[in-house]
């Protein structure tokens, strides 16, 4: 079985650590890009006005917000199962003739030697990545810029 600890080493060489690194970076990316949709959605909700009774308001003195994420956990599952046999098949035959008349006697052997080594190798793979995306309320320093800013312009 001189080739089975190489089909090991090559199944057991599984890229891992770069998995988990481009999990990392794909989610700090998306996160990134959740924020600044929530900032976009801020800004337009700051350009968004409603007139009530006579006067304007736009949606974030009104008290509307844009929501927030964040990724709290993410997962990496990898299965790998795999397979390896080795058969060594040997076979042989033997066999005698003998045939011939009176004076003379003749006799023919024959011997037939077979060998067969087979090598049989599978390996099933499956993986699965899983994140956890939950709302947060804004961040507080938000939600205290905007409070200031409307009780300084409603006075």
């Amino acid at each position: 079985m001189a080739e089975t600890p190489k089909v090991t080493r090559n199944l057991l060489s599984a890229p891992l650590p770069d998995i988990i690194q481009r999990l990392g970076v794909a989610i700090a990316q998306a996160q990134f890009a959740l924020d600044q949709n929530s900032v976009a959605l801020a800004t337009e909700m700051a350009q968004t006005e409603v007139e009530i009774g006579g006067d304007k308001y736009n949606l974030l003195s009104l008290g509307f917000v844009p929501s927030f994420y964040t990724f709290t956990e993410a997962t990496v599952e990898a299965k790998l199962s795999f397979s390896m046999t080795e058969s060594t098949e040997m076979s042989i035959n033997v066999g005698v003739q003998v045939g011939g008349g009176t004076p003379f006697v003749m006799a023919a052997a024959s011997v037939e030697v077979g060998y067969a080594r087979k090598f049989s190798v599978s390996a099933e793979g499956m993986s699965s990545i899983a994140a956890r995306l939950v709302s947060l309320p804004p961040p507080e320093i938000f939600t205290d810029l905007l409070r200031r800013k409307f009780e300084n312009d409603v006075i």
